[in-house]
């Protein structure tokens, strides 16, 4: 098999890199196992045979979409792929999600959280038909988040709206389906036609409740993921054999799912 795809990592420019991190590690009450530059990404990524790594950016304000491009530009590589953000608040964003696609980008990233959004509020209806007619792909953190109140902003119940009206959105469910809402998951999301990647996720749920969602969702829609840097590569990977889901699902869930979505966009 060739080399894995991890479908969920955070960088950031190197000037900025130990603030953003300093900054999040005391939102969230954790400590990252990296510095957040792409060159310490490789580097970790290079220790456990992953080929490449989608590298998810989040706006926090309308204004930082052309500095969020610029950089993604700058980082694209044979090995990093980079997902540009917008702000949902940004009156051009259907201009964004044109120079998105324009500029060759697979796709890009939301946190309702750090965005203050809800998933299936109506203004972002326009955001996601967008999307679809543009043909990306949506990665959107999905579930509670460590750094903020547990308030239902992003529930399989609210993404599973979403997808009732958009059934064509190639959206990408964060940390296998719902962070800390996994029973939610296995009500409203299982068995339905919705990626899920499993960052995150493998360090909090002990190994049966994972494999009765691997076991119970169709096996093309399973991605690798772990949230680098907050977790460290090695050790979701090693957490992922440790399930022994068999050769086959775990060919599919360490690259060619991955493959194949980013290839149909």
């Amino acid at each position: 098999m060739k080399g894995i795809i991890d479908f969920h990592t955070h960088a950031f420019p190197d000037d900025l890199a130990e603030r953003a991190i300093k900054i999040l590690e005391e939102e969230g009450d954790i400590k990252a196992h990296l510095d957040g530059k792409i060159s310490s990404l490789l580097s970790s990524m290079d220790s456990c045979g992953i080929e490449k790594s989608v590298v998810c950016s989040i706006a926090t304000k309308p204004t930082q979409f052309d500095s969020i491009l610029k950089w993604c530009k700058k980082i694209r590589s044979e090995r990093i792929i980079p997902f540009p953000s917008f702000h949902p608040d940004d009156t051009q964003f259907a201009e964004r999600i044109s120079e998105v696609k324009d500029e060759g980008f697979k796709g890009i990233k939301f946190h309702p959280y750090y965005q203050k959004f809800s998933l299936d509020e109506e203004r972002l209806f326009p955001i996601y038909e967008k999307t679809c007619k543009e043909n990306l792909i949506l990665v959107a953190h999905t579930g509670f988040d460590i750094a903020f109140p547990p308030i239902k902003i992003a529930d399989p119940s609210r993404i599973s709206n979403v997808i009732g009206k958009f059934p064509s959105l190639k959206i990408v469910t964060t940390h296998l389906g719902a962070w800390k809402q996994w029973e939610e998951v296995e009500e409203f999301l299982l068995g339905k036609q919705i990626y899920m990647e499993m960052s995150f996720s493998l360090e909090f749920l002990d190994n049966e409740a994972v494999k009765n969602i691997v076991s119970n969702h169709p096996p093309e829609y399973i991605l690798f993921g772990t949230d680098s840097p907050w977790t460290d590569q090695k050790k979701t990977l090693s957490l992922l054999k440790d399930l022994h889901l068999g050769e086959v699902k775990e060919k599919l869930i360490l690259r060619e799912n991955a493959v194949n979505l980013l290839n149909s966009v």
